[in-house]
């Protein structure tokens, strides 16, 4: 990606280095599936219900963390000017509507940091807690993206932090608030294919951006395989085919690997929010 000496975000929060005891809790977004999914294999539990209880239990870890990179390192610029890259494109897309974009915040943190959404670890992945309006990350995430997931790259990165800025577009728009009260009325598989057309969006709004930023010209020639390849990487079937060799799909909470390839590709073609309602489809 051509991002070197873009504007970058001033909405970010940097907690590296901090210590930190308190509750566990998981928000929604493309890294705690891992952490979650692996979880239930192992124990035949579905992922709602082990979230359930591990909100319900908590933990207090009470470890100090050590201290962050300096604010200034590229990693950190990096996602500093891919945040503010989705700012200006989804601004644009909401002021189109007639609407106003406010966009979240992105706490940076290492080990384990609090949310509204309880306590954040590295161990989840990245994530979007709806109840703050903050993005979470540990950028030692993008190590495990590459080293154990076989998708390195920026534009693999950008997708990341893109398909949580969707995440924060859906609470904007009340599809959160919609699939969440949805699912309380619902079966536990109707829960669950209802959380995969919610994580598909996410992708599909990921891919919105990166058709923004490709005519912007940010992007190189192997950026969109790069992308495609994360997308892939971290689908359910593909998680579960890795972790016990069989595949559930009625226990798919975040989407096949075609099926996320497929919304982030869509995205990136069109991007229109109206080509991204995967509950129409």
């Amino acid at each position: 990606m051509k991002w070197q000496g873009r504007r970058e975000s001033g909405n970010v929060e940097d907690r590296r280095g901090r210590s930190t005891g308190m509750r566990m809790g998981i928000g929604g977004g493309i890294g705690g599936v891992v952490l979650l999914l692996l979880v239930s294999l192992l124990t035949d539990q579905n992922p709602a219900d082990l979230l359930s209880s591990l909100e319900q239990s908590g933990v207090s870890p009470g470890t100090e963390q050590s201290s962050g990179p300096p604010a200034s390192d590229e990693a950190t610029r990096f996602v500093r000017v891919v945040l503010a890259d989705t700012e200006e494109t989804w601004d644009a897309i909401f002021r189109e509507q007639g609407d106003r974009y406010d966009p979240p915040v992105m706490v940076l943190f290492t080990g384990a940091t609090e949310s509204a959404c309880g306590l954040g670890e590295s161990a989840m992945g990245p994530f979007y807690c709806p109840g703050d309006h903050k993005v979470y990350f540990d950028l030692s995430f993008f190590e495990e993206l590459a080293r154990q997931y076989g998708a390195p790259g920026d534009f693999a990165q950008a997708y990341v932090v893109a398909h949580e800025v969707g995440h924060h577009v859906q609470t904007l728009t009340g599809t959160s608030q919609r699939v969440s009260a949805a699912r309380q009325r619902s079966s536990e598989t109707e829960g669950n294919a209802l959380s995969v057309r919610q994580e598909l969006q996410a992708d599909c709004y990921a891919g919105v951006w990166g058709h923004f930023a490709a005519r912007k010209q940010m992007l190189e020639p192997d950026d969109v395989e790069e992308g495609l390849r994360a997308a892939a990487a971290i689908g359910d079937d593909t998680l579960q085919r890795q972790s016990r060799g069989r595949v559930v799909p009625e226990s798919f909470t975040h989407g096949s690997s075609a099926q996320r390839v497929e919304w982030f590709r869509r995205g990136l073609e069109s991007g229109r929010m109206a080509d991204c309602d995967t509950f129409q489809r």
